[in-house]
């Protein structure tokens, strides 16, 4: 890696330059769209970015004078504990590192279609360890020890997002995600993940595909196929995807968002489509039952349709039992985070155009089925 820091970055989807990112004197990311993707291209970004001439700059600071749009595509806690190990093992400072520098260091690897340059490198190395291992060694780096897999955990998963330690792999020329432990879940994070993606699956929530990969210390670990990533015969295509977060520029470790707002970014986003708009519905009541508390919005995602030219939301992700430091939902139902219930969901519903007796249903099913099939997490 060069020691300059990244005052400029191209920002690229496929082989398009989309647009310029440069940093200002007061460290903001200001980005500008090429000419060509004005004429060709669409909104990275509906609401920050319209797709015009002009250089937008962030008015906000939570994303690290980045525009949201763009946060999406730095990796998440574990990925930032990563990449902080790996920079300090090359010489390097975490702390003088300006956000366009680890946007460069991300490159072609991030979440999403987003990629930019020129990009930086750690050197690669290889291994083919068993998911076992991968746990144990990932164990080491959570409790700050040393561990000599650290380029290879980097690599196979330092542009990740969420909290929870994981690898992105490749099953069957597929794209997939595994997750192992945190040092706050019980050894049995993966199969309970699994149990709660079986059952919102049975409360007809859109979900991608899953598995509960085998382990000889444990129940097994929760993989899911990327849906960022579709496979084509020609390599996978990657998807251009963006978070409630980055949609509506909110700090996601902040309580900053209710579920009225989240049914509103929807109707506006997939234009009203109402498969997308129940389906966001199903994914509130399931979260309410199955005490899914950390339901915050970079926990919602919806993708772009190049060829439709439209929005949808994307198959739920990161279900499982969870509390956040406050003891509510980090979404509020109805203006409620600590015990909301059936009238908080159908007002929520029906505020978004629902009809309370559909709303009513759906709610009772999925509270049945939720209390039937997990139970024993309750």
């Amino acid at each position: 890696m060069k020691d300059d820091r990244s005052r400029i970055l191209s920002v690229k989807y496929g082989d398009r330059k989309v647009g310029t990112l440069a940093l200002t004197p007061d460290h903001k990311a200001a980005f500008a769209y090429d000419e060509a993707w004005i004429e060709n291209g669409f909104s990275i970004s509906p609401f920050s970015l319209p797709l015009k001439k002009q250089v937008f700059i962030p008015a906000k600071d939570h994303f690290d004078g980045l525009f949201g749009v763009f946060a999406d595509s730095l990796p998440d806690a574990w990925g930032q504990l990563l990449l902080n190990r790996m920079l300090r093992k090359y010489g390097k400072d975490p702390g003088k590192m300006s956000a366009l520098d680890r946007l460069a260091i991300v490159g072609s690897s991030g979440m999403g279609a987003l990629t930019f340059e020129p990009e930086k490198y750690f050197p690669a190395e290889a291994g083919r360890d068993k998911l076992d291992d991968l746990a144990l060694e990932c164990r080491k780096i959570l409790n700050t020890e040393y561990s000599d897999k650290l380029d290879e955990l980097y690599h196979l998963g330092g542009t990740s997002g969420g909290a929870r330690p994981k690898i992105l792999t490749e099953i069957d020329g597929e794209s997939w995600i595994i997750k192992f432990p945190s040092y706050t879940d019980g050894r049995d994070a993966g199969k309970m993940e699994y149990d709660y993606a079986c059952c919102a699956k049975e409360c007809e929530i859109d979900m991608s595909e899953y598995r509960l990969f085998p382990s000889d210390i444990c129940k097994g670990y929760f993989g899911t196929k990327r849906f960022d990533r579709s496979r084509k015969e020609t390599g996978a295509k990657k998807i251009h995807m963006l978070t409630a977060a980055a949609l509506l520029e909110l700090d996601f470790k902040e309580p900053s968002l209710d579920y009225h707002s989240l049914m509103k970014l929807t109707k506006i986003l997939t234009r009203d489509r109402k498969e997308d708009v129940e389906n966001l519905y199903r994914r509130m009541c399931f979260n309410v039952f199955a005490h899914n508390r950390d339901d915050h919005s970079k926990n919602f995602a919806y993708l772009y349709q190049e060829s439709a030219r439209s929005w949808r939301l994307s198959p739920a992700y990161d279900l499982t039992f969870s509390n956040t430091y406050y003891g509510e939902h980090t979404t509020t139902v109805d203006g409620n985070g600590k015990d909301p219930g059936l009238s908080e969901l159908i007002a929520v519903g029906t505020g978004a155009g629902m009809s309370r007796q559909t709303c009513r249903r759906i709610a009772e099913e999925i509270r049945e089925c939720v209390y039937e099939k997990l139970g024993e997490y309750l």
